[in-house]
């Protein structure tokens, strides 16, 4: 499913995971990660990856979900307001603030069902990221 969302997102070509990096992220003794998964009739259709964040303002921990993905074709079925009332209770349950995320702005469909759980757009934050060669440049640079 990991896949089918990059290409969902138009990104398959980013994809570079194996099997065995998200089993070690997922399942080793401190998780760097975790997952929740959505079912119906015994298959899966639908996951949530996230990890912890800490707020300096708040002074606690928060939720950041990296991913939320329903295939398609179960789409509608109450399986994405599931995985998030779930990251919600977790919040709730540890004292967590903050559940965050990110969206593609031509991504209707998804803004519109955040919008309806109550989500507010942060859109006065830019998000940034380095990845291959200038994060590699990067930790090259002396000075």
């Amino acid at each position: 499913m990991i896949k089918e969302l990059a290409a969902y997102e138009k990104a398959a070509h980013e994809v570079r995971v194996t099997e065995e990096q998200l089993h070690d992220t997922l399942f080793r003794e401190h998780p760097a990660a975790f997952a929740h998964l959505a079912e119906q009739d015994g298959e899966v259709v639908g996951f949530t990856l996230w990890f912890l964040t800490f707020s300096t303002w708040r002074g606690v921990h928060g939720i950041y979900m990296e991913d939320l993905y329903v295939r398609p074709q179960h789409r509608g079925g109450g399986h994405g307001a599931a995985l998030m009332r779930r990251l919600a209770e977790i919040c709730a349950e540890r004292g967590y603030q903050r559940l965050e995320w990110a969206v593609l702005d031509w991504n209707e469909p998804s803004i519109a069902f955040y919008e309806k759980l109550g989500a507010v757009n942060q859109d006065d934050w830019y998000r940034y990221r380095l990845t291959d060669g200038p994060l590699r440049d990067l930790a090259k640079r002396r000075g």
